[in-house]
């Protein structure tokens, strides 16, 4: 068998690949047009808008109630030592208690958090009688109990509940900020800010742009569609009547749900699906910047990729048999967003690989081995579509990563969409080979990210910026 005779075949399999890219990726940039289109009319038309606060006004504000800021901690002495520390001090509220939750075998860690509350009494360490780690959830559930407990001691209910996780920096304002919001909804979800990293400018500072489009303008869009707002696990809050029903709809001994990778995502869902009024809080200071949770994110592959993976577990899969597809249309819709990423990984693969057949093609014409192409009219203009929605996609990144982080990180999102890519096809990867193990009867295990600085580290003072 010759060249001559392989030739056409590599042809229609180069042209069939094409087709079947180009249409999911248009499908795909279809969706993410719309969402871009709606969030330019509710900005323009004013129901976007973020507000602006006075932020040394609302940090010194005393609450209207008790408020309860859970943490669980596993293996997190490296940082959780700054958290406490930060928070304490950024939030000076007497009717504040922080509850962390660790495990008898893992002193470091109650060590680190001992040491860094001193004497303030708004701290409760919430030791675990089993060895870790459990679940996430597991152990949220601990504190919730204890929580519990302490109401009960005291005769005063807390007034709302807020997660955060052993690496964040809160905001100053955010406390008393969504303590007000209490007022009016059951469940608010401040921004969260990934943090540019100098060492990792390429792994750990691509969430940027991710958070920065979806807690910016997804996320909006969601909830003027009177869809659900997923939770991020930090910089959320509760109020204490719809975690206490939330305990009572579920088994897990607490309103956290130990069957999930994400339960923090699925608590979020649930409000919206039974009837709850959830709040996306986006507020900037005085000084324009964002009221929100800052962090840093994983700065290797390897842990970047086996975070987005249980993402991805959870809230694709997971989402789908737990969840199902209930809700109005604007629900549906943002619930097949959510659920979205294992195929977009497919097709994106299959680009990638497209990608390395035709510069082959193009080094074959050159050494005189011609490979018989022809395209089409509607080829054509899927790949016209697909460029323009790339390079409108490029400017939407732009764009939103620019206003939090400025030009320079504006210009490294685009260049970084390429590794975005890669990171999200490796998680896919991992996650589908997770979900069959689940489905053999595997327990959910809790695959932490690994922490090693802490923003609050590099801060002078609450508040800085």
């Amino acid at each position: 068998m010759t060249f001559q005779d392989v030739a056409p075949w590599i042809a229609i399999a180069e042209y069939e690949l094409l087709l079947f890219a180009g249409i999911f990726l248009l499908i795909g940039a279809v969706d993410e047009v719309a969402v871009d289109f709606a969030w330019l009319y509710f900005r323009l038309t004013g129901k976007g808008r973020t507000l602006e606060v006075d932020r040394a006004d609302w940090t010194h504000r005393e609450l209207r109630g008790r408020a309860a800021v859970l943490i669980a901690a596993w293996d997190e002495a490296k940082v959780i030592g700054h958290t406490v520390k930060h928070a304490l001090n950024a939030w000076p509220q007497r009717d504040l208690c922080l509850f962390i939750g660790c495990y008898r075998n893992d002193p470091a860690t109650i060590r680190s958090i001992g040491e860094a509350a001193a004497d303030d009494p708004r701290v409760r360490i919430i030791i675990n009688d089993i060895d870790g780690p459990t679940t996430k959830a597991g152990c949220l559930n601990g504190i919730f109990r204890a929580l519990c407990d302490v109401e009960a001691e005291a005769g005063v209910p807390f007034r709302f509940i807020m997660l955060h996780d052993a690496e964040d920096m809160v905001d100053p304002a955010a406390l008393a900020l969504v303590d007000a919001a209490m007022d009016d909804f059951e469940f608010v979800q401040l921004p969260v800010l990934p943090q540019p990293q100098r060492k990792s400018r390429w792994i750990g500072s691509h969430y940027l742009e991710e958070f920065a489009e979806s807690h910016g303008k997804t996320l909006i869009v969601r909830s003027l569609l009177g869809a659900g707002i997923p939770a991020a696990g930090v910089g959320c809050a509760f109020s204490r009547a719809t975690l206490e029903a939330m305990a009572r709809r579920t088994q897990d001994e607490g309103p956290f749900s130990h069957k999930t990778l994400t339960e923090d995502y699925e608590l979020g869902i649930k409000v919206g699906s039974t009837g709850g009024r959830s709040k996306l809080l986006r507020v900037r200071g005085e000084d324009g910047e964002l009221v929100a949770t800052r962090a840093y994110f994983p700065s290797s592959l390897t842990h970047a990729v086996r975070q987005k993976a249980r993402w991805l577990h959870g809230i694709a899969f997971q989402g789908w048999d737990r969840l199902g597809w209930n809700g109005n249309l604007g629900e549906k819709w943002m619930r097949m967003r959510d659920r979205r990423g294992p195929l977009s990984a497919i097709v994106l693969f299959v680009g990638y690989t497209l990608l390395v057949v035709v510069v082959t093609h193009i080094i074959l014409d050159w050494f005189g081995y011609a490979i018989p192409w022809k395209s089409s009219a509607v080829l054509n203009f899927i790949l016209l579509a697909n460029l323009v929605s790339l390079a409108w996609r490029a400017v939407m990144r732009f764009a939103f990563t620019a206003r939090e982080y400025g030009l320079v990180e504006g210009l490294r999102a685009v260049l970084r969409l390429p590794i975005s890519n890669i990171i999200a096809m490796m998680a896919a990867r991992r996650a589908i080979f997770s979900y069959v193990r689940a489905l053999r009867g595997e327990p959910a295990q809790w695959d932490k990210t690994e922490h090693d600085d802490h923003p609050a580290a590099f801060v002078l003072q609450p508040g800085a910026r």
